[in-house]
């Protein structure tokens, strides 16, 4: 549960430095998401979901 916790942090860290430092591109960005079919966004969510539960399996094995 702790690694979770921690994992959560350091998202929230990332999202944040990310807004903080690139706040016009970010808000490009996020209106271009409009541009993109469900399940496009769908699939790509996926694909990153897998890739990082197989980097959080990978480092725990």
């Amino acid at each position: 549960m702790k690694e979770l916790i921690i994992a959560f942090g350091l998202f929230l860290f990332i999202e944040g430095i990310l807004y903080a430092l690139f706040p016009a591109k970010m808000k490009n960005m996020l209106k271009k998401i409009d541009m993109f079919e469900n399940s496009q966004l769908r699939s790509g969510g996926l694909f990153f979901a897998v890739i990082g539960f197989l980097i959080v399996w990978y480092v725990k094995n």
